[in-house]
C-alpha cells in the first residue's frame, strides 16, 4: 500500500506541476513577488497531495523564535520536502540552492524567476561570491535567506555537520541566525523509495545574534542543532 501512494502522488505531482507549466506565458513579465505568490499555490497543493494521498503532514514547534526581520536560516538537509515546503512556511524565502536544479523542468524556470540564489558548488570562490551577493541583495528586500549548511541530503540518524559556506555567509551579513531541525528523511529520505505517511516535525530553535565570530556561530549552531535532531528523532 505504501508503494501504491508514493506512485499515485508521484503520477498527481506531474499533472499538477503540468499545470503551472502551462501558466509560464502568461507569467513571463511577471515580477519575483508575484512569482513567489505563485510559487506558493503551487507548493500548496504539493502539501495537499501529500496529506491526502500519502498521509504525509508536518507540525511547527518554536514558531516564536522566529524573527519580526529577515534572516539567515540554516537547515539540516534530509529530503527533497523541506526544499519545497519552506517556499510556503517561510514566505518570500531565497533559498541558497545547486544551479543544477535550474534543469528541472517548470520548477527550475520559477526557481531562476523568483528568484533563488543558485550557486556551482564546483566553481569554488565565484560560488561562494555569488551567494554572498544574491543573500544581501535579498536580505535588503526584506527576505530571508534559506541556506543547507550540510551542502547535501543526509541520513537521518547522520549527525549534523556544516560545510565551511556558512561561516563565510554569517560573517558577510550582519543578520541573526535562525537554527531550524526537520526529521524529514524518516519519511521522504535519501535512499528510501517510497514516501511513508506521518508528521515531519519542524524545529524553529533560539536565534544567535548577529556579531559573533563566525567560527563561534557555527559551533553553537551546529550544537544546538544536533541536540535538536536527536530529540526530535
Amino acid at each position: 500500500m505504501t508503494a501504491l501512494r508514493s506512485r499515485t502522488f508521484d503520477l498527481l505531482l506531474g499533472g499538477w506541476t503540468a499545470l503551472f507549466g502551462a501558466l509560464i506565458p502568461a507569467l513571463a513579465w511577471a515580477d519575483g513577488r508575484r512569482l513567489r505568490g505563485v510559487s506558493r499555490l503551487w507548493v500548496a497543493g504539493v502539501m495537499g497531495l501529500l496529506r491526502t494521498v500519502i498521509g504525509l503532514d508536518h507540525v511547527e514547534i518554536g514558531s516564536d523564535n522566529r524573527p519580526a526581520g529577515p534572516c539567515l536560516i540554516v537547515c539540516n538537509h534530509q529530503s527533497t520536502w523541506e526544499t519545497i515546503a519552506f517556499i510556503r512556511l517561510f514566505p518570500d524565502v531565497a533559498i541558497v540552492a545547486k544551479e543544477e536544479l535550474l534543469k528541472v523542468p517548470v520548477f527550475g524556470w520559477y526557481l531562476r524567476r523568483s528568484p533563488m540564489i543558485t550557486i556551482d558548488r564546483e566553481s569554488g570562490t565565484q560560488a561562494l561570491r555569488r551567494m554572498v551577493e544574491g543573500a544581501k541583495t535579498a536580505l535588503a528586500e526584506g527576505r530571508p535567506v534559506l541556506l543547507f549548511p550540510e551542502g547535501t541530503r543526509k541520513d537521518p540518524d547522520a549527525p549534523i555537520d556544516f560545510k565551511r559556506g556558512v561561516e563565510l555567509l554569517y560573517g558577510r551579513l550582519d543578520v541573526p541566525v535562525l537554527p531550524v531541525v526537520v526529521n524529514s528523511g524518516r519519511f521522504w529520505g535519501v535512499g528510501r523509495p517510497f514516501k511513508r505517511r506521518g508528521t515531519i516535525t519542524v524545529s524553529c530553535l533560539p536565534l544567535i545574534p548577529a556579531g559573533l565570530k563566525a567560527g563561534e556561530m557555527m559551533a553553537r549552531a551546529e550544537r544546538v542543532m544536533e541536540e535538536e535532531r536527536r530529540r526530535i528523532g
